[in-house]
């Protein structure tokens, strides 16, 4: 397995171009913070940026714990992946992953400064400094399962700023601001997010009325459940399948909180 690493300080847009650096490079495997990826999928590993703290999170993308490169040995093992480009921010630290990974020597190194121009860095320096953004290159359908922080506006929005990719697997990103953001806590109450599904939940053609709505928070997002009165005559169903999408699209949307689960029972039917 040929081995290549793509380096450059933090916030200067690596994860973002790490998926066209390792296609024009040959390589099928990335390895960036903690998750081995292979065609747009995380293949292995678990993300750093679920780390409620940065010291954890450094730790984690570094592999310092046997337990979180075990998975990522066996399947580079395995010799699926052809070539691996491991992203970090120093030639020190990509060999450190190297050797935790037992992956082999270094071949080539390619640095931030070689694909990116001074505007395009400054551009992502912004947005990790000053937004708290951070880039996973994998959809957001990948991590979410996982990931305890704030999934962000989708990354497409923000494409013409950074570059000209847009119909490639290049795309296909998630823009995150983890736990141990430095931008300060982001707190929104169990009373605003139920009076929002309420909101959304009641404009369902057939439901007549949210009777009552329960709100739990867990590390991975918000859970849902809420009891209604449904007209008769309408799909029940249906309308109880609207609700959910409906509510958990739009409080995500609005607040990024993520939404595990909506629960809808329905108590009564009115005539």
């Amino acid at each position: 397995m040929k081995v290549i690493a793509f380096v450059g300080a933090s916030g200067t847009g690596k994860s973002y171009r790490s998926i066209t650096v390792a296609s024009e490079h040959g390589a099928d495997g990335i390895i960036d913070d903690g998750l081995l990826i292979s065609n747009g999928k995380v293949v292995a590993g678990t993300s750093a940026k679920s780390e409620p703290t940065m010291m954890a999170s450094v730790k984690h993308a570094m592999f310092m714990k046997d337990e979180q490169a075990a998975d990522i040995k066996k399947y580079l093992k395995s010799g699926k992946i052809r070539c691996l480009m491991i992203l970090g921010t120093s030639d020190n630290m990509v060999q450190k992953i190297a050797k935790a990974l037992d992956a082999g020597e270094i071949e080539e190194y390619i640095h931030i400064e070689d694909v990116a121009s001074e505007e395009e860095m400054r551009l992502a320096h912004n947005m990790r400094m000053n937004e708290g953004k951070h880039v996973i290159p994998v959809p957001t359908f990948e991590i979410k399962k996982e990931f305890s922080g704030y999934f962000l506006h989708p990354l497409r929005r923000f494409q013409k700023n950074l570059d000209t990719e847009i119909d490639t697997a290049a795309a296909d990103k998630s823009i995150v601001r983890p736990t141990f953001s430095y931008m300060g806590d982001y707190v929104i109450s169990d009373r605003v997010i139920a009076a929002m599904a309420i909101y959304e939940a009641e404009k369902i053609d057939g439901l007549v009325k949210v009777l009552n709505i329960n709100v739990r928070k867990t590390a991975h997002g918000a859970h849902l459940d809420m009891t209604a009165s449904v007209k008769f005559g309408y799909n029940i169903q249906s309308v109880c399948k609207q609700v959910q999408n409906v509510v958990k699209d739009n409080i995500e949307n609005y607040t990024s909180v993520n939404v595990r689960r909506v629960h809808v029972l329905v108590k009564t039917l009115v005539m």
